[in-house]
């Protein structure tokens, strides 16, 4: 099973992220799986397509796609992403610690609750 994921993240009511394409052995897979999804990606909420911008931010790895539908205007970020912990399986945190793609991950399982909470 590959780290890498494709989300796209937009506001419907509340924050939402949705993956789009899970299991990516690499990251040159993952770009390549976002830039597939640019042009194709459809919102969980139904929109007649009318139009679509595609904006790139600065990274290269992240984009804007504004659909403008009949009567609406609808945003998301797409982006990729790389797994970097797993509770159920310890061997991602030491897999990326190894190739040094990913964050540093502690020794130890740490609280998610700040102390004093």
């Amino acid at each position: 099973m590959g780290n890498w994921v494709v989300i796209a993240e937009y506001y419907s009511d509340v924050p939402r992220t949705e993956f789009i394409c899970r299991g990516l052995e690499t990251k040159d897979q993952a770009l390549k799986a976002l830039r597939a999804a640019l042009h194709s990606y459809v919102p969980t909420k139904h929109i007649v397509e009318k139009r679509r911008h595609v904006y790139r931010f600065a990274d290269q790895e992240t984009y804007l796609v504004v659909i403008k539908g009949k009567l609406t205007e609808w945003e998301c970020t797409l982006r990729i992403a790389e797994l970097v912990s797993d509770s159920t399986d310890p061997a991602v945190a030491e897999r990326t610690q190894m190739d040094g793609s990913g964050a540093k991950v502690a020794d130890r399982p740490q609280d998610r609750n700040p102390p004093g909470y």
